[in-house]
């Protein structure tokens, strides 16, 4: 596959699916569900509950990534204008300096039994039969035993008057939930009985600090407008490194690249959003995620780390056909390699805003994509979609009145 495509913006949406189409191999059905043949009422109806319809945003493909010096087309599920534009430029960027680097650690997440009512040297007690409920929730699923994941480890914490008690589990390629909360369930009438307590709560935490990914760049100066540019951005991110005001926004734009690849490969977005914010806060305060830095030749060199609660199989990932379509142009083979995506989109979306915002301004780049919105809202069609977005921009004024004006003349 080759990540690298001049000028796939200006191609029309039916010559980019082609393009995409004959990159990733996709066959006639897996074309047609990007197309827009994707999810009906029928699959909906079995996917949530109440269904009357379904609701559709677009799927578009970011260019220029090489992670670990393999290409990857990214596709990316958003309502926001920019977005895949950015991470295309900024992935461009790092190309560069040699792409990304990325590592990620084993799938692990946790799950919490909640005891209430102990008895003595309950939390004892617990650790001295740890070998003995590894062996036991070894047998509630050895389907994912057989496929190398399984319970590693199991810790105790004390949280005010509870006992609370935490199952390690390694979820190989599933996000998990499902077969942590039924280990969960299952292990809690043992814990009960050595306590003398009662359990309460019986579920994963999304809070997935032992299954994270990160990614890291070296961008050349030359490839971020100079070194007055890089001295800009490290000061950009300082300001998100000591003001939560600043941190919230900084983090949210990696979020515009995470969460619309997580869509787009039908994951659990709130799961990740929450696990990522929290992990922003792990050292008692709000702060970036990212770390920018200058080495002694004067390029930038970036780095972001965050927790990465996805997987290949079961849900929506394996029932949704565009989220199908979208892993197969991916084509990642195992969770982790997912999560290493996850983080260098993340890291590029954080470069292509920071970079926008402490040279020439967001808005320069934002607005112009967001005319185009406006131009349709005002009424155009076919090519005045263009010339009125152009006209707009041009003017430095761009509303729908605006565009009502220009589209009239």
């Amino acid at each position: 596959m080759n990540s690298k495509i001049s000028g796939f913006y200006k191609l029309n949406v039916g010559e980019r699916l082609k393009k995409i189409t004959q990159e990733a191999n996709l066959n006639m059905e897996e074309a047609a569900s990007l197309a827009g043949v994707g999810l009906g009422s029928d699959l909906a109806d079995k996917m949530v509950e109440n269904v009357i319809g379904t609701f559709e945003l677009p799927v578009g493909v970011a260019v220029n990534f090489q992670i670990n010096g393999i290409d990857y087309l990214i596709p990316m599920v958003t309502e926001e204008p920019s977005v895949i534009a950015a991470a295309s430029n900024a992935a461009k960027m790092i190309r560069e300096g040699g792409g990304f680097k990325a590592q990620s650690t084993q799938p692990v997440m946790i799950g919490q039994i909640q005891l209430i009512e102990c008895g003595q040297d309950s939390m004892e007690k617990i650790r001295s039969k740890k070998q003995e409920y590894l062996d036991f929730l070894k047998s509630v699923d050895p389907t994912l035993v057989k496929f190398g994941g399984g319970p590693v480890d199991i810790t105790v914490r004390e949280v005010s008057d509870m006992v609370v008690v935490h199952l390690h589990v390694n979820v190989a390629d599933a996000m998990g939930a499902n077969a942590v909360n039924t280990m969960c369930e299952a292990i809690a009438p043992k814990l009960e009985e050595v306590t003398t307590g009662r359990a309460i709560l019986k579920i994963l935490t999304n809070y997935a600090v032992e299954r994270t990914a990160t990614a890291r760049v070296v961008v050349p100066k030359s490839a971020v407008g100079g070194g007055e540019v890089v001295d800009r951005i490290i000061w950009a991110c300082k300001l998100a490194n000591e003001d939560v005001y600043r941190a919230v926004t900084h983090n949210k734009g990696i979020m515009n690249g995470v969460t619309s690849v997580v869509l787009a490969t039908g994951n659990d977005t709130r799961a990740v959003e929450a696990g990522c914010h929290s992990f922003a806060v792990k050292n008692g305060r709000y702060t970036s995620l990212s770390k920018w830095a200058k080495n002694p030749n004067g390029d930038l060199e970036g780095e972001l780390t965050i927790p990465v609660a996805v997987g290949l199989v079961g849900g929506a990932t394996k029932t949704h056909p565009v989220a199908k379509t979208c892993v197969k142009i991916l084509g990642v083979k195992t969770s982790r390699e997912l999560g290493e995506i996850l983080a260098c989109v993340g890291l590029a979306q954080n470069l292509a805003a920071i970079r926008a915002l402490a040279d020439e301004g967001i808005q320069t780049g934002h607005m112009r994509l967001h005319a185009k919105n406006i131009a349709v809202l005002a009424g155009a069609t076919g090519e005045k979609i263009d010339e009125v977005a152009e006209k707009m921009v041009a003017s430095g004024k761009v509303s729908v009145d605006e565009a009502k004006k220009m589209f009239g003349q």
